[in-house]
């Protein structure tokens, strides 16, 4: 890993891909995830994949949402910790009793408006929420399964069909998380070993049948996501551990009949899917395309009332920078409470990135990986229009002499400014790269951006 990462991502966050691992029936890794060494295949020509991803490669920033019953006291249940999210797992509570959550949960604060807007003023393009957890909950309007929001709760409404209009009322895509290999309402979902299923209420493992709970869950629920809500941009899958290659396969062509331009992750599992997935980790380059970072704003996907953990901006931005500068998107999560409200250190700190993208987004928007191997001062992304290259130096480190050494840096230089102010600064071409003259005071202080506009191709190397 790169030295600059454990700032980049805050500590104790970097977990590693292989604590979230999924495994193939055979045992065999498979977890969707980026940079595992696995390359994803498909049969679709590589500009059909490309078409359906434009907006999606563009865009650079979502918001991912981690909503459901765990929220309603925080992941605690009886006064006891239940940790995460997966707290009916970690205090192995009965289905009968965790089901009894649905009785009280009723978010009367919940607004969709607000909270799509929240995303847009934070500079995200797109929202993903989780449709069905690992608990099997569907927070939405299910007619397959009466497991649902609607039809448990006092509150009786549709948080997805709210969010969706309200993300297409606000310009945003919008799509679905969808739990596929850990279902603990369901008694036909084992996992490998028993590891991370419902060994408590379904014991023997040798008796559960994934293709059963295929049938009976998964198809319908996935065809009422698309069927129900309108464009579903992103259905974004996870824990793909028991299901087989032609359930894969199966799956993807209803989805593709259903919703043709809808985009799926790799998490549908055996090396299928549109697009990589790297979990709580910022990959050390960008090899595997394309790909993207999913990162909580605290330690926890939900809501967790006593961790005030929070990443702070600087880390944040910097986390987009450094994706953006190899080629990924980066999907930051927010955990609503029992009452529906994002809290109020992750609505800050969005509204503290949303005033950075304002004035840099052109330089995250469009842009592809930089040319750069490694910058000692920051990142660098590109943007190409017809013949012309802008190159933007994101800069951490503002140089306290008044040089940035871009090194390497040749070519046809046409204008060098920065893009806060567009005031031009000076350049001299070395034998090893280019050295712009900046001003005293950096901008920006998180990271600051110079635009380096290139007239036909971008050279690097010494002389």
């Amino acid at each position: 890993m790169n030295r600059t990462l454990p700032w980049l991502l805050g500590g104790a966050f970097a977990f590693a891909l292989s604590l979230n691992a999924q495994t193939n029936p055979d045992g065999s890794a498979d977890t969707g995830d980026a940079h595992d060494g696995q390359k994803l295949v498909s049969s679709e020509p590589p500009a059909q994949v490309a078409k359906r991803l434009q907006w999606w490669s563009e865009a650079r920033f979502g918001m991912f949402i981690h909503w459901g019953l765990y929220a309603q006291d925080g992941c605690f249940y009886k006064g006891q910790d239940g940790k995460t999210e997966h707290m009916m797992r970690h205090l192995q509570i009965p289905l009968k009793d965790y089901a009894k959550i649905a009785d009280d949960f009723n978010p009367v604060k919940f607004s969709a408006d607000e909270w799509v807007g929240i995303a847009k003023n934070a500079g995200m393009k797109y929202m993903i929420i989780t449709s069905k957890h690992h608990d099997g909950f569907a927070m939405f309007n299910s007619p397959s399964s009466d497991y649902n929001i609607v039809k448990r709760t006092p509150w009786k409404r549709d948080p997805v069909k709210e969010l969706a209009e309200a993300c297409r009322k606000q310009g945003l895509k919008f799509g679905a998380y969808y739990s596929l290999g850990r279902d603990w309402e369901d008694p036909d979902v084992p996992t490998r070993d028993g590891y991370r299923s419902n060994t408590w209420d379904f014991p023997d493992e040798s008796k559960k049948d994934f293709s059963k709970y295929f049938e009976r869950k998964v198809k319908p629920q996935v065809r009422e996501l698309l069927t129900q809500y309108g464009p579903i941009a992103v259905l974004w899958f996870d824990t793909p551990e028991r299901i087989s290659k032609k359930q894969s396969e199966e799956l993807i062509a209803l989805i593709h009949q259903l919703q043709p331009d809808c985009i799926i992750n790799a998490r549908v599992g055996n090396r299928l899917g549109d697009y990589a997935v790297s979990e709580q980790k910022i990959p050390e380059s960008g090899d595997v395309k394309p790909w993207e970072t999913c990162m909580t704003l605290n330690g926890h996907w939900g809501y967790k009332k006593d961790d005030e953990k929070w990443k702070p901006t600087e880390t944040l931005v910097r986390n987009l920078v450094d994706i953006a500068s190899k080629g990924g998107n980066f999907l930051l999560n927010v955990g609503p409470t029992g009452e529906g409200l994002i809290p109020g250190p992750s609505v800050q700190h969005l509204r503290e990135v949303g005033e950075w993208m304002r004035v840099n987004g052109e330089a995250i928007y469009g842009t592809t990986a930089g040319p750069f191997a490694k910058l000692d001062w920051g990142r660098c992304t590109k943007k190409v229009n017809g013949k012309e290259t802008t190159l933007y130096l994101h800069v951490f480190d503002w140089p306290k002499d008044g040089k940035l050494f871009v090194p390497g840096l040749r070519g046809q230089i046409e204008s060098v400014s920065l893009l806060a102010t567009g005031k031009r600064l000076s350049t001299a071409v070395s034998e090893n790269g280019l050295v712009i003259t900046v001003p005293e005071t950096a901008p920006n202080k998180i990271s600051a951006t110079i635009a380096v506009k290139v007239s036909g191709p971008v050279i690097l190397g010494a002389k």
